[in-house]
């Protein structure tokens, strides 16, 4: 008896099957990629901190820290310094941790706590002030129809396109005839509010309906009384993401840092006082550069961690319906987005207000 066999092809269904399982392992293993990519420097530059200079330099990619410590020099027998070497330090990728950057950081860096007070008090004195003037002068450019508005707009959104380095000098030259050079007031003066947090908190408001807003001036509530009571807390999406780019930027901010306040020690931020700690020339001191660059990184590392989600969100809104909704506001005249609404029977009241607003609770 003879038995004949043929090749039967799979099915579509079963080979589309195996092709989505291909794409997706794929995909997950450019991502793992990618994240090791962007990991691997920060990690780096942790494990290096407690590390000696000579190991920073020959072993950077040595991670893995492992007991007992060591003392990066001693003195020996006839009195000498003796230098601990690389060698005797790591051994592949290990290497045995020392906190000497981190003891030299905090004995020779007297200024470091004042550094960091002053980067707090930068970091949250702007970023408030950049709440209430961007989403202040937001408002008015959404709402307030006066002549020249389209003007004060196109002006607004100018300054984006400009190159912060450009503004540096007309910034030193405006403060020095002000008097106000190497002061706290000089430094809030400058950076209390920004184009990018003006646009953002407009494009947030015309996507409100008018309607909330007018049901709030027939119960008599003034001006002010209905942006800071019933517009201004639904904006919580576009003031969240206003409020990580200022605290971060300004946590994170060298350049203006060294205009405006760069000739005077006692007001350095964190950035700038690493560039006293590091040194200079053939005598760069890279235990105290990566150990600075972590206590300066740890902060923000630690409020990410924390608000992670309302870090993602905040991104998410203000990369796609921020910017998206801002270029179809601009050139077809259309507000962005509608906040979400939710039916509420036959009582159609603003959230947190009262005010009876069509046929919807906004929120």
């Amino acid at each position: 008896m003879t038995t004949i066999s043929a090749n039967v092809p799979a099915p579509k269904g079963e080979t589309r099957f195996v092709w989505r399982r291909v794409l997706v392992i794929v995909g997950y293993a450019l991502l793992i990629f990618f994240a090791f990519i962007e990991i691997a420097p920060f990690v780096m530059t942790v494990a290096s901190s407690f590390k000696c200079e000579p190991a920073i330099s020959a072993y950077p990619a040595a991670f893995i820290p492992v007991l007992p410590g060591v003392q990066c020099q001693g003195t020996a027998a006839d009195g000498s310094v003796d230098r601990l070497s690389a060698d005797e330090q790591v051994s592949g990728a290990t290497f045995r941790p020392t906190t000497s950057g981190y003891d030299r950081i905090f004995s020779e860096g007297d200024g470091l706590p004042r550094w960091f007070l002053n980067t707090v008090i930068y970091s949250v004195v702007v970023t408030v002030l950049r709440l209430v003037f961007d989403s202040m002068a937001g408002y008015a450019l959404a709402r307030f129809k006066f002549p020249g508005n389209r003007v004060l707009f196109f002006i607004v959104l100018g300054t984006l396109m400009i190159p912060g380095v450009v503004l540096l000098i007309p910034r030193f030259l405006m403060l020095k005839q002000m008097g106000l050079l190497n002061t706290y007031w000089g430094y809030f003066f400058v950076l209390g509010a920004d184009a990018f947090g003006i646009l953002l908190m407009k494009q947030f408001f015309e996507s409100i309906p008018k309607e909330i807003e007018e049901a709030a001036s027939v119960d008599g509530a003034s001006r002010f009384t209905t942006f800071f009571r019933i517009v201004l807390p639904m904006a919580t999406p576009a003031l969240v993401a206003l409020t990580i780019f200022s605290f971060q930027g300004q946590w994170n901010n060298f350049m203006d840092a060294l205009i405006i306040v760069g000739t005077k020690t006692e007001l350095y931020n964190l950035p700038m006082g690493l560039t006293i700690l590091r040194g200079s020339g053939q005598d760069l001191q890279f235990d105290l550069i990566l150990a600075g660059a972590v206590i300066t990184t740890l902060p923000m590392a630690v409020i990410f961690f924390a608000f992670q989600r309302y870090f993602v969100e905040g991104v998410s809104y203000s990369g796609l319906k921020g910017n998206v909704g801002l270029l179809s506001s601009f050139f077809f005249r259309q507000p962005g987005p509608f906040p979400p609404c939710r039916e509420r029977g036959n009582a159609p009241y603003a959230v947190g207000t009262g005010l009876k607003v069509n046929s919807h609770e906004w929120g």
